[in-house]
């Protein structure tokens, strides 16, 4: 049958393209490929009729006879390509000596300790890689090799994961396992080394050992190298295999190696072919409820007679509508709008800043060193930017129960938490249900169940945490979705607000003085903590993973640390209350403008030194930054909003209020929820090395869209409908009220 092919494509060809046959016919009977004739007979004559086809055949004629089309025609069975052909042995012997003199294979059948069917199976892969079978030359070209550029960071080698998974011996015994094992390399005392080793380090932007957790802040000072093996290796096979390696090539230089291979870092082809049921129970839930509101939007638009307004409450195309509507509300703080914004935007970067720095580059000691200069501060800073949230939280709780104080003199407290919690716990709940039981089943790749996976199985144990809102006090290592631990922050200071706003209230001068006491007491707090743990607030060089985790879980997720920008949310909703009818002075605007810009600059740029990449770690730089940066990073922003809603300023009042900013308010929320897992899903998906560019890595337009797609379909899918339930339940409780209130009179 393949002797018959190599005619009939050559005759097809002729015709198609017009040729004569004739002028063709000589071609074929000189290259020998009769009907009974075959390229692929075994002995010394296959090699001749390749020549005779090479040199007889007309460049742009036969090409049935190019190289080409013969690679093409035998890597359809390659098998028997290789049975029939005997031609390759000479060349795949050198080639094979000399490759493996420069890169040998990672073989695990002779080393003590590993498992008996480990090396087996890796023995018949090494046999079988002498003989040039493709599924083992997969497997060898799958694993990392020592590349060029390691002095410019490029010390993170991922292999190819897919051709990896792809290796599958011919009777199928055999399948391609990948692993990223982990290796931490320590010089000796040298000073020549330890600036090789700095540069290798990529001048230690971050410091991490193997123990760190790595699925929140990446273990930057291990070197992830990957291999591929048979499946039958376990991790501590691996383990044990790099050691002896590593062992032997690191002899008498003095060199100190240590190597992870963590279980989880290693891949099998159809690992997640079966969906558990927890997956397939969670994608009925939101495809239930997705077919209901699209049922509730045909409901309302085509029902006939009164409609039902719980079930309109679902309605897709209201509530995109409703989303989409920006309208001016008389008692609006217009301000508020572009503050959250402009943070919003600056979190984002700064959380999108974090996600890179997962991901290998060629370039990443000359990446860092770009990074070292002031502009970084955009990341570095990071932990400025909840501050605003915090004190805008503060702002509008004290602002929307002073306006109740004063018409009622009482707050219904039940009836503000419950609305909290149907404006909040909706969106979370499903991001949490969606990041636990469906993303890990989207994709894969080297670094996916360190990101993604790893993030699943905390929220499989500590979930309830989140629906209670107290998983900020367990510390980011074991935290469901660490950067939610800012809802637990807000919800419990709003917890305890309206007791702070009926203080001031009802006490003007005492309660003022206990918030100031507060707000004094957290802001020592922050620096005493932070000068005598040693911790950082500011990511500087040299920070180490377990610096971070520890300044989280000592400080920055404990609201009683983060308490001072909220009290000063609060002071400045009631004195929005009371000073409604002040009037400032253009000599009190100019001092106010000047404070505040000095605010912004001291806080925003002051720290900036810290960023260098010679700056050497000062606990009293870092307490001055933990306790006072946040209060005038803030302070700028309180005046802001104070002034325009003096009615000055109208120009930023304008620009803060814009509807584009007004749009950002709806779905700031839902933009806080949803980075994260973007960001960790195109870091899992990582297949290979980049190079690092400011604007194409920070700026991914692609990235922003999903963002932003994902947290308009949370806001519309969850968010709303939940939020007009809220607003009917309040309805109906204020018209129960006053129907009492109106018997009452009745009988009086």
């Amino acid at each position: 049958m393949r002797s018959f092919s190599y005619p009939f494509l050559a005759v097809l060809y002729f015709v198609v393209t017009n040729i004569r046959c004739v002028e063709k016919t000589t071609v074929i009977k000189k290259t020998g490929l009769s009907y009974n004739s075959s390229v692929f007979n075994s002995g010394s004559n296959s090699t001749e009729k390749l020549t005779t086809i090479l040199i007889d055949s007309p460049p742009l004629g036969d090409l049935v006879a190019s190289d080409e089309e013969l690679g093409k025609i035998c890597l359809k069975n390659i098998t028997k390509c290789m049975e029939e052909d005997n031609g390759y042995h000479a060349t795949a012997e050198k080639l094979l000596n000399y490759v493996f003199a420069l890169q040998p294979p990672f073989d695990l059948s002779r080393v003590s300790g590993v498992s008996l069917p480990c090396q087996k199976d890796s023995l018949e892969y090494i046999q079988n890689l002498k003989s040039f079978k493709l599924w083992a030359l997969k497997m060898y070209d799958s694993s990392a090799k020592l590349p060029s550029g390691l002095l410019n960071g490029n010390v993170n080698q991922l292999g190819d994961f897919d051709m990896c998974l792809q290796s599958i011996s011919d009777d199928e015994t055999i399948k391609g396992k990948y692993c990223l094992p982990s290796i931490e390399v320590q010089v000796p005392k040298s000073t020549y080394l330890a600036g090789l080793h700095r540069l290798l380090q990529s001048h230690y932007h971050f410091k991490s050992v193997l123990e760190d957790p790595g699925h929140r802040v990446p273990r930057f000072s291990s070197i992830n190298w990957a291999v591929c093996v048979p499946n039958s290796c376990s991790s501590n096979d691996i383990n044990i295999g790099l050691k002896n390696s590593l062992g032997r090539l690191t002899k008498r230089t003095k060199l100190n190696v240590r190597v992870q291979v963590d279980p989880t870092m290693c891949h099998t082809l159809n690992e997640k072919d079966n969906l558990p049921f927890s997956t397939k129970l969670t994608i009925m839930i939101f495809s239930g409820l997705l077919i209901f509101e699209i049922f509730a939007s045909i409901y309302e638009n085509f029902a006939l007679g009164e409609k039902n307004q719980y079930i309109t409450s679902f309605s897709l195309a209201k509530n995109i509508t409703s989303l989409f509507i920006i309208k001016k509300s008389p008692g609006d703080l217009q301000a508020v709008h572009g503050i959250r914004m402009i943070n919003a935007i600056l979190l984002v970067l700064a959380h999108k800043s974090m996600a890179v720095l997962f991901l290998p580059y060629f370039n990443r000691t000359e990446a860092a060193e770009y990074l070292g200069r002031p502009f970084s501060v955009i990341g570095r800073a990071a932990s400025l930017y909840t501050d605003p949230f915090i004190m805008i939280s503060g702002l509008l709780t004290s602002y929307s129960l002073m306006g109740k104080l004063e018409k009622s003199g009482k707050i219904n407290i039940l009836q503000e938490y419950m609305s909290r919690l149907y404006r909040i716990l909706p969106n979370f709940a499903a991001l949490i249900a969606f990041c636990t039981f469906i993303l890990p089943w989207l994709n894969d790749g080297p670094m996916w169940n360190l990101v993604v996976t790893h993030h699943s199985d905390i929220c499989k144990k500590y979930w309830w945490r989140n629906m209670l809102f107290i998983h900020n006090y367990f510390g980011f290592q074991d935290m469901c979705l660490t950067h939610t631990h800012h809802l637990g922050i807000d919800t419990q200071l709003f917890f305890v607000a309206p007791f702070m706003v009926y203080g001031i209230w009802k006490w003007p001068k005492k309660g003022s003085a206990v918030l100031l006491l507060l707000a004094v007491l957290s802001t020592v707090a922050r620096y005493y903590v932070t000068y005598t743990m040693q911790l950082s607030n500011y990511v500087h060089f040299g920070t180490s993973v377990k610096q971070l985790f520890s300044t989280a879980d000592n400080m920055y997720i404990l609201p009683a640390h983060r308490a001072t920008v909220y009290i000063m949310g609060i002071f400045l909703g009631y004195l929005l209350r009371k000073s409604r009818n002040v009037v400032l002075t253009k000599t009190h605007i100019r001092m106010g403008n000047t404070f505040a810009v000095c605010s912004f600059l001291v806080s925003y740029l002051g720290p900036a030194f810290m960023g260098k990449i010679d700056y050497i770690y000062s606990p009293t730089d870092a307490a001055w930054y933990a306790a006072f940066s946040p209060i005038f990073w803030v302070a700028s922003f309180c005046w802001l909003i104070y002034t325009i809603q003096l009615g000055h300023t109208r120009l930023l009042s304008k620009l803060l209020s814009h509807p584009i900013c007004m749009f950002w308010t709806k779905i700031s929320y839902t933009v806080y929820l949803t980075q994260f897992p973007v960001f960790f899903y195109n870091v899992g998906i990582t297949r290979s090395v980049h190079e690092f560019g400011f604007f194409t890595k920070m700026l991914n337009l692609q990235e922003f869209v999903w963002i932003l797609g994902l947290s308009v379909a949370l806001s519309v899918v969850f968010e709303m409908p939940f939020q007009n339930l809220r607003t009917l339940l309040l309805k109906k409780t204020d018209k129960v009220k006053i129907s009492i209130h109106y018997d009452t009179k009745k009988h009086s």
